[in-house]
């Protein structure tokens, strides 16, 4: 089950989001829900709890992993398709295949900002900005890969350029285009929820730096290098 921490947190989650919504409704809950959930003191607690080996760490570890854009993704709570709620740490600077992707997700997602700030543009496809390889990414049937399939060229339009920061929340639809990235010399923290009661079976990628490979490898975390990383992560938020 979990401790007190991760059982009032699956509360919170199963009592505000229901897959039933419409899905402007959904995200705005979904932005409510992180918001409250990451403010430091509440995080902090969440975090150390899972730390010490709450629950079922094992399973999470397979959960979690450096992702492509160049961050490090540790799963809290596993709220099977409907709620995933996770902590992301970027690293500035941090070297990754995908970190120029511009991309879509498979439901509707809501992030609120801990530590350090997030840079993000949002794109739509048309006439005129840049040139860019589209792809349809799904996972592999019997592996862990990413599997990029070329979906031909197209051109995308930049709409919206911002700055989150501390204490600052967004919620996008599932097929919203953007991109994101660490916009400080030191590592950011965002509390990140994806939810919806239907996934899409695969997300839009655009590239303009050049071609990806066909599968990219999902390395999920072991046991231990998690744990460690939910301590280091606690750490940051008690410097706060």
């Amino acid at each position: 089950m979990g401790g007190r921490q991760v059982l009032a947190a699956r509360r919170l989650l199963a009592g505000a989001l229901d897959g039933e919504l419409p899905e402007h409704r959904l995200v705005a809950a979904a932005r409510a829900v992180v918001t409250e959930l990451g403010s430091p003191e509440r995080l902090l607690e969440l975090v150390a709890e899972l730390a010490s080996g709450e629950g079922d760490p094992d399973a999470r570890a397979r959960l979690s992993y450096r992702h492509v854009l160049g961050f490090d993704k540790l799963l809290l709570i596993d709220g099977g398709p409907r709620q995933m709620l996770r902590a992301h740490v970027w690293h500035p600077g941090a070297g990754a295949i995908g970190k120029e992707d511009i991309h879509n997700h498979r439901s509707p997602l809501a992030s609120y900002v801990v530590r350090g700030r997030l840079a993000m543009e949002l794109y739509e496809v048309g006439d005129g900005g840049i040139a860019a390889a589209r792809y349809e990414e799904s996972l592999a049937e019997h592996s862990a890969s990413w599997v990029l399939e070329p979906a031909g060229p197209a051109r995308l339009r930049l709409t919206h350029l911002g700055q989150y920061a501390a204490g600052s929340s967004y919620a996008l639809p599932a097929h919203t285009l953007h991109r994101a990235w660490c916009d400080t010399d030191r590592p950011t923290v965002t509390l990140f929820l994806e939810t919806g009661a239907e996934r899409r079976p695969h997300t839009d990628v655009f590239t303009a730096a050049g071609p990806h490979p066909g599968a990219v490898a999902k390395v999920p975390l072991g046991t231990a290098e998690y744990l460690a990383a939910l301590r280091d992560l606690a750490e940051q938020l008690r410097t706060l």
